[in-house]
């Protein structure tokens, strides 16, 4: 029985769709003026796994994941580069398409752009206003009245005299309150004309917030079952589309929320300050995609997840071994059962709020066995439960060949390699033995153990 920790409840809840059977998600996707750097890679690798368990588990999945193409750095930037708002964001949803593809994530049922959806953010904010909860100011931006709503902040945890305590001092006039946010806000005559649209306030574009209420409610409903995104965005944009989407509808928006953990980068939270932010691409020149995609899922999604090139390291090295372990023991086409001990174990990590950590670890028991037996059936099975992941999908050589390049490898480097894996032996460390000769291997490099000592050639 599947359970997943719900942001809202603070509790892990078993799940219990709406529909039998059926699962509506909605995902909050990517602002298109740029590349996607690694915390979109996280989102993306994260619900794709989301997405393929629920699917495994027999549940018929609508996946929606929004596209904003409409936005202050997307006005700004296109102006920057000379180009309309429509050439520069189709560019780069194209390339979020290729770095999602690379990283072996299925396209969702449904990618809605905001500027597509316009009307049902006008209606939305016309029931808003006229259930009182939002209102037009004089400059023509329309704001919500954030403490008209009973429980805003009950998915945060905020409550409204922490956020008024936390208020600057330059509130906008505009506002009847300074904790409103902004639905509507009025064209500015410096803004380029794909950059507005007419509406009953007078012309301009919607903000953020009010376009994840409208697109998830277009597509499924005002009530759905799951919704997720970055933990970043758990506040206050999470917050406000409940505000916004309960407020004019009258009932429950979401049953469960999912957030996954930050990306950090040698310790340090990754930003454009810091000069640590990397965008998929940089990633991708140096590391296989299938790396990547593993070091996500090595982790549980809800933890922190530390970006390093030695844990890139350490991730190619890992699904080396499992890549190793195909090549040397053929898989048999096998069916999943999932009475099986492996299969079973597997399927208690992926119920249990998907613990991918722990399914992870279940393969490389399975892998070790495989060796261990010869056995083509446990080769299949491995590659069958890596598979429900997006693993272990291409030939082994395809990778292995890829995964480590032999010029990376100069003598020094295979005689330290030799060195360790001959301590790890001698402490009976068997595991990081076989790692290490795996990771040779992959590199196109054969020991021979002979009794004067290992020796070594390059295939």
């Amino acid at each position: 029985m599947l359970s997943l920790f719900n942001t809202l409840t603070r509790e892990k809840e078993v799940f219990q769709p709406i529909h039998p059977g059926k699962v509506n998600m909605y995902v909050c996707g990517m602002t298109v003026y740029d590349y996607c750097h690694l915390g979109h890679a996280r989102v993306m690798v994260v619900f794709d796994m989301v997405t393929r368990w629920l699917r495994a588990s027999g549940y018929a999945v609508n996946y929606v994941r929004n596209i904003t193409d409409i936005d202050d750095k997307i006005i700004k930037r296109a102006l920057e580069n000379g180009e309309s708002i429509n050439q520069l964001t189709q560019r780069f949803i194209d390339a979020m398409n290729e770095d999602a593809g690379a990283l072996g994530v299925i396209r969702p049922d449904h990618e809605p752009r905001a500027t597509e959806h316009v009307a049902d953010m006008h209606a939305l904010i016309a029931r808003l206003v006229a259930n009182g909860l939002a209102y037009p100011a004089p400059n023509g931006d329309v704001y919500y009245a954030v403490r008209k709503f009973d429980g805003y902040g009950k998915l945060s945890g905020k409550s409204l005299e922490d956020l008024r305590a936390g208020e600057r001092v330059d509130v906008d006039p505009n506002k009847q309150d300074p904790l409103d946010f902004v639905l509507w806000k009025a064209a500015k005559a410096d803004e380029p004309q794909d950059a507005k649209w007419a509406s009953p306030w007078g012309e301009g574009r919607p903000g953020w917030h009010i376009e994840c209420s409208a697109m998830s409610c277009h597509h499924l409903g005002a009530h759905f079952d799951i919704h997720g995104g970055g933990a970043d965005l758990q506040f206050p944009h999470h917050e406000n589309e409940i505000a916004q989407s309960e407020g004019a509808n009258g009932q429950r928006y979401v049953n469960y929320w999912m957030h996954n953990g930050f990306i950090r980068v040698d310790n340090e939270k990754m930003s454009k300050s810091l000069g640590n932010f990397f965008t998929i691409r940089e990633v991708l020149q140096k590391y296989d995609a299938e790396v990547v995609r593993f070091f996500i899922l090595r982790a549980h999604y809800r933890s922190q997840l530390n970006y390093s090139d030695a844990h890139l390291d350490d991730a190619r090295n890992a699904l080396t071994r499992l890549y190793t372990t195909l090549k040397t023991v053929p898989p048999a086409d096998v069916a999943l059962d999932w009475s099986s001990p492996y299969a079973s174990r597997f399927k208690a990590a992926m119920d249990d709020d998907f613990g991918s950590t722990e399914a992870m670890a279940v393969l490389f028991d399975l892998a070790a066995e495989a060796n261990r037996q010869q056995s083509a059936a446990l080769a299949g099975e491995l590659k069958a439960l890596a598979g429900v992941l997006g693993l272990l999908e291409r030939e082994p050589n395809a990778f292995l060949q890829g995964g480590a390049s032999e010029g990376d490898w100069d003598a020094a480097r295979i005689e330290a390699a030799i060195a360790a894996r001959k301590a790890a032996r001698a402490a009976k460390n068997f595991a990081e033995s076989d790692r290490i000769r795996d990771e040779l291997t992959a590199a196109g490099i054969v020991l021979e153990d002979t009794a004067q000592g290992t020796g070594w050639r390059k295939l």
